[in-house]
């Protein structure tokens, strides 16, 4: 029997043994490829370079926006599963077409729209002048699309010649909005608005509180579409080489013009001159043979023959950023402005204050370019900001904004601490003004044979309850903080213009500006992208011309890090990401309560609205506080 278990006790230990073993030369193994991997891609002198005669595939993608609202992840989980980004972030394609413009291997431009999801005014110009840009360097810019609407054209009648396919159209409406009205219905479900507001074009929460839009309203919504309406007209008819006029009256004359033309609209682009010829997608490809090269087929290719390209993705991955010298660096600001900390996509009071402080005190950034795109937020968090701005002025850095499609209210006020502002004649802005909404519901639960009552040491404890409604000392006080913040917002702007209060009250009230209007109003110093910021805040702190520019961003967070650390970013982030935004629909869905009439893709843009004034559907529900002093436009990009 000892023998049997010490036979036993040997061949586990061989066994063992061997497991080991194997476990540690694959161990090794794996060690010797990556130690590999990495002497490789040292030693390596990069990617092939591009053959002559390339054509650069401008094929973009989603909405053009600043930064992508997501987490990384969630992007290249998307392309794991076969889908296409949603989003395309501004600086690459204006950083891609800058490198377009002198590599002697790029030979021209292909420009493709058809996956393109709009685009503000404003940020289709910084794309249009990058594509000048490339044109003016000797190269042409091609564009191609099945069917163009109103931002893709705007951008493919800036290219060289710009084809459409033959069964394709193209949509130009103009700017406005229709914005739906909820009085009548607060009313029927026994929903009361307060709007407490200073400004009287300050019309943030009018949607709430009025039937239909009020005579200031009409007035600033017509005098800013018709300023974009021209810059956009005059923006084509410059670059088509069109006389002034001609996009008006191509519209106005359609019904007829198109009935001429047998109802194909691609025929009627051609004679108005919108389009240069029509092309299906393979007479673009020979075309396009024609000006550059035939792209070297693989012996296993069954596509048919193409011309030699690159996308324009790749080409960006190709481009080696420097990391050390002095730089200017950029800080985005965009999306709705928060008090705390946000991701990407939102400006966070403390979060983007803490980026500019980062830009202050990096030794190697010498002055620094604010980008915003902000329709505003929260009064709190935009002094924040401004206020590390000021900061950084003070220490001797230059301070440039920029405006992008939109900086108005809140998105104005983070802009007042700059040595220079900025605007596109497309940029949104103005919007000076401060507004606040209590809504009660005192009719509803009284419908329902609801009775609310209790007792307090002071008026106060019950001046607002969502059951019992609003006491007018409480409207009282409101609206001497709202009016107090709304002459401090009016004096800073004054300080910063180098003006008087009462100048900038006149052309203040909340109401909203063209960029190019606000220049004539004196509330912005020059017109320009964000190109031209660069220019400007490297010339302030006497920048060589070979400096760098770097993007100050948030590093990955401790959790991101830890599933990158383990591989796990691609699987659990966005599991992690489903749940969150579980919690936050479970914390508004009591609020949706009054909105049950709404169809739900109704309901959804006015919970988008009363979170954006500040309501906190949650407080609601719970009878708190639910309001708060906002500065937002609540202004759509067209």
């Amino acid at each position: 029997m000892s023998s049997f278990f010490s036979a036993l006790g040997r061949g586990l230990r061989g066994a063992w043994w061997a497991l080991d073993f194997t476990r540690r030369a694959l161990l090794n193994l794996l060690l010797l490829a990556v130690l590999a991997t990495l002497l490789w891609l040292w030693l390596r002198d990069g990617p092939e370079p591009l053959q002559p005669k390339t054509a650069l595939v401008l094929d973009l993608q989603g909405r053009i926006s600043e930064q992508r609202p997501e987490s990384g992840r969630g992007s290249a989980l998307r392309r794991l599963e076969g889908e296409r980004d949603e989003q395309t972030r501004l600086r690459d394609v204006l950083a891609a077409l800058k490198a377009a413009e002198r590599d002697p291997a790029i030979a021209h431009v292909l420009l493709l729209t058809d996956g393109l999801q709009g685009a503000g005014l404003a940020t289709l110009r910084e794309v249009a002048a990058a594509m000048q840009a490339v044109k003016a360097a000797g190269k042409p810019v091609y564009a191609w699309g099945s069917n163009y609407d109103q931002p893709s054209y705007y951008l493919a009648a800036h290219a060289t010649e710009l084809w459409l396919h033959p069964m394709g159209g193209i949509e130009i409406v103009g700017y406005g909005r229709t914005r739906s009205y909820y009085k009548d219905l607060f009313e029927k479900v026994g929903v009361t608005a307060h709007v407490i507001r200073a400004g009287q074009f300050k019309n943030a929460a009018e949607t709430f509180s009025a039937s239909g839009p009020s005579e200031q309203t009409k007035e600033a919504d017509a005098a800013l579409y018709n300023a974009l309406w021209s810059t956009w007209t005059g923006g084509v008819e410059k670059a088509r080489q069109l006389p002034a006029g001609s996009v008006m009256q191509a519209i106005d004359s359609l019904p007829d013009s198109l009935a001429a033309a047998g109802g194909d609209l691609a025929r009627w682009a051609v004679q108005r001159k919108l389009v240069t010829a029509l092309k299906t997608r393979d007479e673009m490809r020979a075309r396009l043979i024609e000006l550059g090269e035939k792209a070297e087929a693989t012996p296993d290719s069954a596509a048919p023959p193409t011309f030699r390209q690159v996308n324009w993705r790749a080409y960006l991955a190709r481009q080696k950023p420097e990391t050390s010298g002095d730089a200017l660096g950029i800080v985005v600001a965009e999306g709705g402005i928060s008090d705390g900390r946000a991701g990407p996509g939102r400006i966070g009071g403390l979060s983007t204050a803490e980026l500019i402080r980062q830009a202050r005190e990096d030794k190697q950034i010498k002055a620094v370019v604010l980008r915003v795109n902000s329709p505003g937020g929260s009064a709190f968090g935009s002094e924040l900001v401004r206020r590390e701005l000021e900061l950084t002025r003070a220490a001797g850095k230059p301070v440039v904004v920029s405006m992008g499609d939109v900086a108005a209210s809140g998105g104005y006020w983070i802009s007042l601490a700059a040595d220079e502002l900025l605007a596109d004649p497309a940029t949104i802005t103005g919007s000076i003004g401060v507004v606040a909404m209590l809504p009660t519901a005192e009719g509803a639960f009284s419908k329902l044979g609801i009775r609310a009552a209790g007792a307090s040491t002071t008026w106060l404890g019950t001046a607002y309850d969502l059951r019992t409604g609003l006491d007018p000392r409480l409207r009282t006080l409101i609206q001497s903080g709202v009016d107090h913040i709304y002459k401090d917002f009016i004096t800073r702007v004054a300080q910063a213009r180098k003006t008087t209060p009462e100048k900038i009250d006149a052309v203040a009230q909340g109401r909203v500006w063209a960029g190019s209007q606000a220049l004539g109003h004196g509330l912005v110093d020059r017109l320009g992208g964000l190109n031209d910021a660069v220019r400007v805040a490297a010339a302030r702190a006497k920048l060589n011309e070979g400096h760098r520019v770097v993007y100050v961003e948030a590093p990955p967070g401790r959790l991101d890090r830890w599933l990158q650390r383990f591989g796990l970013s691609e699987t659990l982030g966005p599991l992690l990401s489903s749940l969150q935004a579980w919690q936050g629909a479970a914390e508004t869905a009591a609020a949706t309560a009054a909105l049950a009439p709404l169809p739900a893709a109704a309901a959804l843009p006015v919970l988008q609205e009363l979170e954006a004034l500040g309501v906190q559907p949650g407080a609601m529900a719970a009878g708190k506080r639910p309001y708060s002093a906002v500065l937002h436009c609540l202004c759509e990009v067209p």
